[in-house]
């Protein structure tokens, strides 16, 4: 177990002020099609919207700029198949330090284009052969560089946290008490975070992550108890949730305050990509749209309640898009 103590709510209270100069604050969104759709007011966050399309940039600066003066020129590593990449590369951009990123070889080329669009270095790597952690490891240790990573870190969980942080902000200005939130869980920040903030001020509210289909690391870890990893075999759509077990450090935050997983098809989440388009302009990725797939299918029990949906990301590649919304 790791010796790292999670991050608290004064955290990502921290966090917010030190991105709030660089960071858009993303406004909750609604859709009368989609309340009528599923009987419920159903309130979306589009991280989208956020910085480099998707929620990674904040978790990525807050960690940066932790960095100590002294330490920035030797620069950053990371490894990410692509949000997290992008998100590290804009803050290093902003912060003016060196970036590399490792990214999976199969990763979607828009997502390796942007990184190297912000200045970063981008290392490939063969997801099924290689471990890119060891190879960011390495990078990081013969340039004396900090590694930072995707999920298992609590300043990358703080920064996280503002989503949630703004989340409760916009109900309490409304008044609404949210009686679910879920978002896209892969390594755990984002929903570690999310949880922090959401619980500090609406303590009765549930909680749940939503997972691709047989990449149920969450659900099952929860289910049990104890951290457990996914047996799926092969790829899913949502490239950004292949994670194959929850981080340490997230899982401690999930255990206590996260209420259960559930998860969406391939063709689910496709269907929800599709209807975000339709229904509200915009662009979702599909890791982004596996929440509000779940919601979409039924997944939870939603009739006449307020329900919170994260889309956490826009990144996906322009062919793929296409086949999903025709």
């Amino acid at each position: 177990m790791s010796d790292v103590l999670p991050p608290a709510f004064s955290d990502i209270e921290d966090a917010a002020r030190v991105l709030a100069p660089v960071a858009i604050r993303t406004r909750l969104m609604s859709s009368p099609a989609l309340d009528e759709r599923v009987g419920a007011r159903v309130l979306l966050k589009p991280e989208m919207l956020q910085r480099t399309g998707s929620f990674k940039f904040r978790g990525a600066f807050n960690k940066l700029s932790s960095i100590a003066p002294e330490r920035r020129a030797a620069g950053v590593v990371a490894f990410s198949s692509g949000n997290h990449a992008q998100g590290v590369a804009a803050a290093a951009q902003i912060l003016k330090l060196p970036a590399t990123i490792v990214m999976p070889a199969d990763a979607p080329l828009s997502k390796r284009e942007r990184t190297e669009g912000y200045g970063a270095k981008v290392v490939l790597y063969d997801r099924d052969k290689e471990d890119r952690e060891q190879i960011a490891r390495d990078i990081a240790g013969k340039h004396g560089a900090t590694l930072v990573p995707p999920f298992d870190d609590p300043k990358i969980i703080a920064g996280q946290g503002t989503v949630g942080l703004e989340i409760a902000e916009d109900l309490l200005a409304m008044g609404t008490p949210p009686d679910l939130v879920s978002a896209p869980a892969s390594g755990g920040g984002l929903m570690a975070g999310i949880a922090l903030a959401t619980k500090y001020h609406f303590p009765g509210a549930t909680l749940m992550t939503a997972e691709p289909e047989g990449f149920d690391d969450h659900a099952r870890s929860l289910n049990s108890g104890q951290r457990q990893p996914h047996h799926a075999q092969g790829h899913t759509i949502c490239d950004a949730l292949m994670a194959s077990i929850p981080g340490e450090i997230t899982f401690a935050v999930n255990q206590k305050l996260v209420t259960g997983g559930v998860t969406a098809t391939d063709a689910e989440v496709g269907a929800a990509v599709a209807f975000v388009f339709r229904e509200l302009k915009l662009v979702v990725e599909p890791g982004g749209a596996v929440a509000l797939a779940a919601l979409l299918a039924g997944r939870f029990d939603v009739r006449d309640k307020t329900v919170v949906i994260v889309l956490s990301g826009g990144n996906v590649d322009a062919d793929l898009f296409a086949r999903l919304i025709n």
